[in-house]
């Protein structure tokens, strides 16, 4: 049983024990060699990565049923450790030309992976909060690394309050739920849903909704979004926009697909007005912005709207396969666009915020032209444009949708990438058809990981077959 429990949750332990290990080995790197920090954290999420891939396909619980090891879970770990070794290669320069290296940097990255990690395991509502802690608070410490920069400190701060607000509504949306059905296993709520106050369970599903939708920065639990990415170190916010992202989709489909789909009748509707609400506020605001940092941010609300279109429709258990393989389908696509965009806002970033204003990109396409195709491809696929993984992505989440019977759902979503077009293409008119002379800061790792990354959009639109059956599998 033991052994079980320890093989359902090593590569959790296994990035847990590597950030202990890497916060004693810091003590003994000199100040100016924290790159060999940055190595050993790479090689531990690696290690991790390894074990993830290795994992047999078979269900697994453990530690009494309160976490999993299933194709899902397998998934989004993959994901996530993929998303944490691109974000160290993003801080690798990053951190020692901005006057940043510290090697608790590191350390703080792999716990809060960990907690993105368990969070997609978790099968009982405890293990949801806790991972949901565990995850959160090193970043909230990572978004005011940048200190004593104001707006480092301020996004930290911001995150941090409302934040913790949002842990009070899943908290309270837990005692709420435990209250209604005597138990906080998943499956067991569901088992008992047939008995429970209706009322107060409801209730407790909405309060988690809130939290959940916080963390995925839906409509109108995205306040938080732009000034947090903006503020907070670029790499850090990177991260934050896929690894958050997987982990709060995550916990949302393994709480309410396993434990709460007889609540669909009362939360569809709900669902339907979060996901056309967030993918209208997103791109309406994106029109105006001109820092890339904002723009990006607002560009991950956008997103978080079409991933809640595949969710939409978790009461249909003929749909429930379909749309969580459209869901993770997406979710990688968005993935490999977001971490590379935000590579390239890395190479152009100066000291104290300059080079990342979108004047600063004119002239990019003749000075730096790979950086600029890498972009071009970016922004293409998060329009949904073909030949670019992107499009099979919106493609899948229309279809699943059209499919479900929410066709004005689908065309919401169809309008709004036309409209997002606007200010995605409006980057690469400015890389092209503006003259000016940008500074890319030359971080090899960084021109590598954007390169490697649009390349990969490219070759998948091609060959999307193994990654949407990998999605499938995976579906709850």
């Amino acid at each position: 049983m033991i052994q079980t429990d320890l093989y359902v949750l090593l590569p959790v332990i296994i990035v847990i024990a590597w950030a202990l290990m890497l916060l004693l080995v810091d003590l003994w790197v000199p100040k100016n060699r924290k790159g060999i920090t940055a190595g050993l954290a790479a090689f531990g999420l690696a290690i991790a990565l390894g074990f993830s891939l290795s994992q047999s396909g078979s269900t697994l619980q453990g530690f009494s049923g309160m976490v999993v090891l299933d194709p899902f879970a397998r998934f989004l770990n993959v994901l996530i450790l993929g998303s944490g070794l691109a974000a160290i290669a993003l801080a690798y320069d990053y951190l020692k030309r901005m006057g940043l290296e510290r090697g608790e940097y590191y350390t703080l990255l792999l716990i809060s992976i960990s907690g993105m990690m368990l969070m997609a395991q978790a099968h009982d509502l405890i293990i949801v909060f806790l991972a949901l802690e565990l995850l959160s608070i090193p970043l909230y410490v990572l978004a005011g690394f940048a200190r004593p920069r104001l707006e480092s400190e301020e996004a930290a701060l911001k995150y941090f309050l409302l934040g913790a607000f949002a842990s009070g509504f899943v908290l309270y949306g837990v005692a709420l739920i435990f209250g209604a059905t005597g138990s906080t296993n998943l499956e067991s709520i569901m088992g008992s849903i047939g008995s429970a106050n209706p009322a107060m369970l409801l209730i407790g599903a909405g309060l988690l909704l809130v939290g959940f939708g916080f963390k995925v920065a839906a409509v109108p639990f995205h306040m938080w979004a732009p000034d947090v990415y903006q503020g907070a170190p670029t790499p850090v916010s990177g991260f934050m926009s896929v690894g958050v992202k997987a982990a709060g989709l995550a916990a949302l489909l393994r709480v309410f697909i396993v434990a709460l789909p007889a609540l669909a009748a009362d939360l569809t509707p709900l669902l339907y007005a979060l996901s056309i609400l967030t993918m209208l506020v997103g791109n309406l605001l994106a029109l105006a912005q001109t820092n890339l940092k904002r723009l990006l941010a607002y560009s991950s609300i956008a997103n978080a709207g079409y991933l809640l279109m595949a969710f939409v429709p978790y009461g249909n258990t003929a749909m429930v396969a379909e749309s969580n393989a459209a869901m993770l389908f997406f979710l990688a696509a968005y993935a490999l666009g977001s971490l590379g965009a935000w590579a390239v806002v890395v190479s152009l970033e100066r000291a104290e915020g300059r080079g990342l204003e979108l004047d600063d990109y004119a002239g990019l396409g003749r000075k730096y032209p790979w950086l600029a195709i890498a972009m071009l491809v970016f922004m293409l696929s998060f329009t949904g444009a073909p030949l670019t993984l992107g499009f099979w992505g919106k493609f899948y989440l229309f279809k699943v949708a059209v499919d479900a019977g929410f066709w004005p759902l689908a065309l919401v979503g169809l309008l709004t990438s036309v409209i997002s077009a606007y200010y995605y293409l409006r980057v690469v008119v400015v890389m092209y058809m503006q003259a000016g002379q940008p500074e890319a800061q030359g971080d090899r790792w960084v021109t590598l990981l954007a390169v490697a990354l649009a390349v990969l959009l490219v070759l998948l639109s091609f060959f999307p077959g193994p990654l949407l059956n990998f999605a499938a599998l995976a579906g709850l």
